[in-house]
């Protein structure tokens, strides 16, 4: 009988702690007596991995807060490798988190395990010479967006495109009509969702920019409500830290994101995973982008694209405006949001720019096609 396979799986950020969990889960269906351990979340862990260390609650945004950690970082690093030299993992599946992964890969390939790279580092938007590494230590690239697999292709990686995993998790728990219910909201009026992030350092740098925009909305447009959409990946203290300096007509939703979206007309976003989520769910919104200036100063000469959401790469214009770094205040948001909600016409040239952009997908069912991918690999090794 064929010895059970060990896999490291390791996942960095609340999204890739999500996506790789049900990946865990649709491979143990494919592969019951499959073992995994590794870094990532709750979520991993809940699926049955052996978490050798939760570094989603180490989570920072930027180049110099990384720095800030390094200490910690390269202490998981090595504890990690040591971890993988004493139990010998037959595959190691690295999902997202570029700057910790990539590294890694290069170690484990040294080592002699075969790398699954699941959910590709964001190469175009730093440029190509990603590629040359990720060609020296992945053995498969499992990618999510169609044009990710054209690049691929074109370098000589090994690629799959299996579609976006959110296209399956992205469904509200409760109709509109439940949510206003359960908290007493009004549905005569505007509803307006803010997603902060999922990083406490991201929400102290953007939760006060949305809320400062909210009270300038609410004080033109008196007919307006506002759904802050928390992540459990952030203390609740430092919500209400923020949110008491403010009156307005609010409520915190903790892990009800998806909800809170549906229900909204309009949304007030963090660049990131939640672009993509407020698109699948159909929803017109903003994009918020803001880290400390050295950072940002770094950013500005490193990324070789014009957009930084998520939504605008893959539409491949900007169609959904951003506010970036300085740009990102209340006066601008809320000019923004005010003059866009009024516009009809407007709005229903997003809504239709959204679909087609879901619609770049793929199909549901990419947790089970990645799934398949993996044990094929497993298969044949």
């Amino acid at each position: 009988m064929e010895k059970d396979k060990l896999i490291l799986i390791v996942a960095g950020e609340a999204s890739g702690d999500l996506h790789a969990a049900n990946l865990v889960r649709e491979i143990k269906i494919l592969r019951p007596q499959t073992k995994f351990f590794g870094l990532g979340g709750k979520k991993l862990e809940e699926n049955g991995v052996d978490l050798y260390f939760n570094i989603v609650e180490l989570a920072v945004v930027g180049l110099f807060e990384v720095l800030k950690n390094l200490g910690k970082f390269r202490e998981i690093f090595t504890g990690l490798l040591k971890e993988s030299d004493t139990r010998k993992p037959d595959l190691a599946i690295l999902v997202d988190y570029p700057g910790f992964n990539l590294r890694l890969a290069l170690e484990l390939k040294k080592k002699g395990i075969p790398v699954i790279y699941y959910i590709s580092p964001q190469v175009w938007a730093w440029g190509k010479e990603r590629i040359k590494t990720i060609r020296s230590c992945v053995d498969l690239m499992l990618v999510v967006f169609k044009f990710e697999e054209r690049l691929y292709k074109e370098n000589s990686v090994p690629v799959e495109f299996v579609g976006h995993p959110l296209l399956d998790s992205v469904q509200p728990g409760l109709s509109k009509e439940e949510l206003f219910r359960r908290y007493s909201l009004d549905a005569r009026k505007t509803t307006f969702a803010l997603l902060p992030g999922s990083r406490e350092k991201e929400v102290k740098l953007l939760l006060p920019v949305m809320l400062g925009a909210a009270e300038i909305i609410h004080k033109n447009s008196p007919g307006s409500q506002f759904l802050i959409l928390r992540s459990r990946t952030v203390k609740e203290e430092v919500f209400h830290r923020i949110t008491s300096c403010y009156r307005l007509p609010m409520i915190v939703l903790s892990d009800m994101a998806y909800d809170g979206i549906a229900a909204s007309d309009f949304a007030i976003v963090a660049s990131g995973t939640a672009t993509l989520e407020t698109a699948i769910l159909g929803v017109p919104m903003v994009i918020l982008y803001k880290i400390s200036f050295l950072t940002w100063a770094y950013l500005k000469t490193a990324i070789k694209i014009p957009y930084i959401g998520l939504v605008n790469v893959i539409r491949q214009k900007k169609f959904i405006e951003e506010f970036i770094q300085y740009d990102a205040t209340p006066k601008k948001v809320s000019r923004y949001v005010l003059s866009a909600v009024a516009d009809r016409q407007k709005i229903n040239s997003i809504k239709e720019d959204l679909k087609r952009v879901a619609g770049t997908l793929g199909e549901k069912g990419a947790s089970k096609r990645a799934a398949e991918a993996v044990v094929d690999f497993l298969n044949r090794k």
